[in-house]
């Protein structure tokens, strides 16, 4: 089921649920500048199993409204775009999984909304920023710096096969070494992408939201909502002792390690990605039915 839900005057998000409508909700939130598209149809499939799976577009993403200068936003009001989703779909309460960005907006929920969450999963993003220090313990690990000379292209005007080849560079870089990267498969992804969105270029509109109000890391010691904390190695953005100091610092976290898994989603790794997800919601499940 494809729908759009409008989330402010004017601002409609793309949105996909698939699965039994009764079964538990798995809500899906990508990271940044990219569409909820990226997730796998193989991940959805394998979750949607035995429950009801939701992935959306951001706002300025693939089919969504691109419309920041027109309305203005904030990385919270993207947080609190999920929470109008499950309102929108009757969802009261749903295990959120959330990449990168995604993730940093899952942590904002575990603060803000428990109350709307069964469980969470943060894949590739560190802890928010203000969350306890700790002696000889690093909260924040720096992003390697060629990527970030790399990115400073990023939303430079271009024709849409160079957009796409420079798209699937940027995946390959995200991808990391250990797992042979398919150049093919992404640029298969990234064709359903422009198709899907109706354009080719790339928003700076997530670059320009105001974070700060994501700044409530102080509370994470307090969390009570199940969290699995998915660690990957290879992963340029969010080296792996980021992802330890977040699931020490949740008091009901589980750290697992995707062996190889950096910060893409390749074939590769949707098999050991879906079995650590599926043990997680089955093991909150169980404790909660």
């Amino acid at each position: 089921m494809e729908r759009f839900v409008e989330v402010a005057e004017g601002v409609s998000l793309w949105v996909e649920s698939r699965g039994p409508e009764e079964a538990p909700a798995v809500l899906l939130i990508m990271g940044s500048t990219v569409s909820g598209r990226v997730w796998p149809d193989e991940l959805i499939e394998r979750l949607a199993r035995e429950h009801r799976v939701i992935r959306y577009d951001h706002r300025d993403t693939g089919a969504s409204t691109w419309a920041f200068d027109r309305v203005p936003y904030s990385a919270v009001r993207m947080a609190e775009d999920a929470l109008a989703i499950l309102d929108a779909l009757g969802i009261e309460r749903a295990h959120v999984v959330g990449l990168s960005l995604g993730g940093l907006l899952v942590q904002w929920l575990l603060v803000a909304h428990p109350e709307r969450l069964l469980s969470a999963t943060v894949i590739g993003a560190p802890a928010l920023e203000g969350a306890p220090t700790r002696a000889n313990v690093t909260a924040r690990a720096p992003i390697d710096p060629d990527l970030y000379a790399f990115w400073s292209h990023m939303f430079e005007p271009r024709e849409r096969e160079a957009q796409i080849e420079w798209r699937v560079e940027n995946w390959r870089r995200l991808n990391g070494k250990k797992i042979p990267f398919d150049a093919e498969e992404f640029r298969a992804l990234e064709r359903r992408i422009i198709a899907h969105a109706g354009r080719h270029d790339t928003s700076d509109a997530h670059a320009r939201a105001d974070a700060s109000g994501l700044a409530r890391g102080a509370e994470l010691v307090h969390v009570t909502v199940p969290t699995l904390v998915i660690t990957t190695p290879e992963d340029p953005t969010n080296p792996e002792s980021n992802s330890r100091f977040l699931a020490e610092t949740l008091p009901r976290s589980t750290l697992v390690t995707i062996d190889g898994m950096g910060h893409a989603i390749p074939r590769a790794v949707v098999p050991p990605l879906a079995a650590a997800l599926l043990k997680h919601l089955e093991t909150v499940e169980g404790q909660t039915g």
